[in-house]
């Protein structure tokens, strides 16, 4: 049976990572021209060398799994931070074969890659770049990560290849702590990484799948343990908001939402560190169940903290806009509802 519980070594790895989290993430300088926080994701991937976690030590990683990766993800979510661990330490490190060289350097955080498709990309991804004499041309748009990443990897019909030089144009996002931008290669020089992409974008996509839940899980905990304690200090007509029955019956319900996404989301994770058969069941259940999950926890966070939660100063709404662009990164709940019936046989 797959155990859903945490490790002493995950409680562990959580509280060093909430701890530097804690410190240092500055969700003021998103209002700043570069939001991406280059610092804090040098000391997260090189120093302490978490971009590594699910590659073995063979090929320079730290030989944990992606269950760490996960608890790496909860905390990112629960303080929405600024860096391309999405796109560099899951997607492109679960792109790449084991024997490749660019893997020891994504896992040491010496340079930082993402996988060249769309965020919103689910199933069946269409490619819209061309292969010619290992040159490259054509365009991909909101691409996640792109503006701070050395390296892209792209599929083509022709394979995966590894691409350094390409133009980059940002594109205007709902979640500033996570950029995105449009691609464009002008016959662009690459290295074909391997001559089949379809298999490692499929397992790319299914590793960002089950990792995005974890962090979905970490924004929704963020905001129910805070307006959960706002509700305990914050007073109306001489009495604690949170003592009236209707404050109280939204934010059980929001708990219980909130305890099954942690299930599913380590079910999704559990499975992937394990290679489980049962994965593709897994990511899409725990999509279509911790995307919404982390929507309604955000909005409830904003509308139960009042007037303050709808301002600028409080923090509240970097967590609905990270929430609301996570709903349709790597496919909305719909998709991962009507993938998943077909999964387990279900009639359309």
């Amino acid at each position: 049976m797959t155990d859903l519980l945490y490790s002493s070594i995950e409680e562990d790895l959580r509280a060093s990572v909430r701890s530097l989290l804690s410190d240092r993430v500055d969700l003021s300088r998103l209002e700043s021209p570069d939001p991406v926080d280059l610092k804090l994701w040098r000391t997260l991937a090189a120093d302490l060398g978490f971009a590594g976690l699910p590659v073995p030590e063979a090929a320079g990683g730290a030989g944990a799994s992606w269950r760490e990766t996960a608890v790496v993800m909860e905390e990112l979510g629960r303080f929405v931070a600024p860096v391309p661990f999405l796109g560099s330490a899951v997607l492109a490190t679960a792109a790449l074969p084991a024997d490749d060289p660019l893997l020891p350097e994504l896992a040491g955080g010496t340079r930082t890659a993402t996988l060249a498709v769309p965020l919103s990309t689910w199933e069946s991804p269409q490619w819209t770049v061309n292969a010619a004499d290992a040159h490259l041309s054509g365009t991909v748009t909101t691409v996640a990560d792109a503006l701070t990443a050395d390296v892209f990897l792209v599929p083509t019909t022709a394979g995966l290849f590894a691409v350094e030089s390409v133009k980059r144009t940002p594109v205007v996002s709902l979640d500033l702590t996570r950029p995105v931008a449009d691609l464009t290669f002008d016959a662009a020089e690459a290295r074909l990484v391997a001559p089949d992409a379809s298999p490692l974008v499929s397992r790319a996509l299914l590793a960002g799948a089950a990792m995005l839940a974890s962090e979905q899980l970490g924004i929704a905990e963020w905001c129910l343990t805070t307006t959960v304690e706002y509700a305990k200090t914050r007073r109306q007509f001489a009495r604690a908001i949170g003592s009236y029955q209707a404050v109280k019956h939204r934010l059980a319900d929001l708990w219980i939402a909130v305890t099954e996404a942690r299930a599913v989301a380590r079910y999704a994770a559990d499975c992937l560190a394990n290679d489980d058969p049962d994965l593709p069941v897994a990511a899409s259940l725990a999509q279509a169940f911790c995307s919404p999950v982390a929507v309604k926890a955000a909005e409830e966070c904003v509308q139960l903290h009042g007037g303050i939660g709808f301002t600028w100063e409080h923090p509240a709404h970097w967590y609905l806009k990270r929430a609301r662009a996570n709903a349709v990164a790597l496919g909305s709940a719909a998709q991962h509802r009507a993938h998943l019936a077909g999964l387990v046989d279900l009639p359309a």
